[in-house]
């Protein structure tokens, strides 16, 4: 096995993919010749000719729309946005079509659409460039979404996601683009979608995270334990479908349960998951659940961008608090 950065497997994940199906293409703004703004497409021009790997306009409405097309036709495009805070010039095409597809036609078509989209903070990025919208796919019934908080998983969940008969957003957290390496198998292999990893076992409270919070919530987590805190850490990697029984598992386990997640707390992800732990788990709960995330504002500028986002020690606050209750 290779030691690999997340955008290294992205790009061998959709190289093999490619290889494998010649009805998998990508596409999307400097997808083509530069390899994509990340290089998360690099050499795929090359390899598979322009009418595999598509440079667009610029213009998210356009590509996705075009990308619905190709699917419901028997394509399997992997559209590029370039943050996710773009797509929002493309959600009337995520929203009220490729999300329906397989609805308003009573199952006779699907859309096996992938959309792929980098998002989050920590980067210094302008605005628009780091928003994180996992809510509102959550809102959206026929989209999922995927996020991975590892290279291993991001080739996985990707290829995963490629082989879905329905649209599947894949977030890839920016600041993990090439924060760590790990070691990822060279063949072709399937994270299966709505599957939680658990990242660290623990007896006395569980964090659940997914993506960019995820490296924080382990960092909270190894605090924690210098105090004689046991603390799991559940990374969810599908927010849609969500595996609900992996967390009611560790909950009743720990009985104490923190949400971390990048965006605002107010009708969030963690919004959902603390909803779930209360109706399925109250009689196991010795403490409420509690949110860390970001605030109920726009992004930040970049330069205060650090007080905004959930840091390990705001998580350990969190795992404070449960814990005194």
């Amino acid at each position: 096995m290779a030691r690999m950065t997340m955008i290294q497997a992205i790009n061998q994940a959709l190289a093999q993919a490619m290889e494998a199906d010649d009805r998998v293409l990508v596409m999307g703004e400097d997808v083509g010749r530069n390899g994509g703004v990340f290089r998360a497409t690099d050499k795929l021009y090359d390899r598979f000719g322009p009418e595999r790997a598509i440079d667009t306009p610029l213009a998210e409405g356009g590509i996705v729309g075009t990308a619905i097309g190709m699917a419901v036709y028997g394509l399997r495009p992997v559209a590029e946005i370039q943050f996710m805070g773009f797509t929002y010039q493309a959600f009337s095409q995520l929203v009220a079509q490729a999300a329906r597809i397989r609805y308003r036609s009573l199952g006779q078509y699907t859309c096996p659409l992938v959309v792929r989209a980098p998002y989050g903070g920590g980067v210094r990025a302008l605005e628009l460039h780091s928003d994180t919208l996992e809510a509102r796919v959550l809102h959206t019934p026929g989209l999922k979404f995927v996020t991975p908080a590892t290279p291993r998983d991001a080739k996985g969940l990707l290829l995963a996601a490629i082989d879905d008969p329905d649209p599947v957003i894949v977030a890839e957290p920016l600041r993990l683009y090439r924060s760590h390496r790990e070691e990822v198998p060279e063949e072709r292999y399937t994270v299966p979608i709505g599957k939680a990893r658990l990242a660290r076992e623990g007896s006395d409270v569980t964090l659940v995270a997914w993506g960019s919070q995820v490296p924080t919530a382990l960092e909270a987590a190894e605090a924690a334990e210098a105090d004689g805190v046991s603390v799991e850490v559940i990374d969810l990697r599908t927010i849609v479908p969500m595996d609900q029984e992996a967390i009611l598992a560790s909950v009743r386990k720990t009985h104490r349960v923190v949400i971390v997640q990048e965006a605002p707390v107010i009708g969030g992800v963690g919004a959902e998951i603390a909803a779930l732990v209360s109706e399925r788990a109250i009689l196991s709960l010795e403490a409420p659940p509690l949110r860390v995330g970001g605030y109920d504002m726009p992004y930040p500028p970049s330069a205060i961008e650090e007080q905004y986002l959930p840091s390990p020690e705001r998580v350990r606050q969190a795992i404070d608090r449960v814990l005194a209750f």
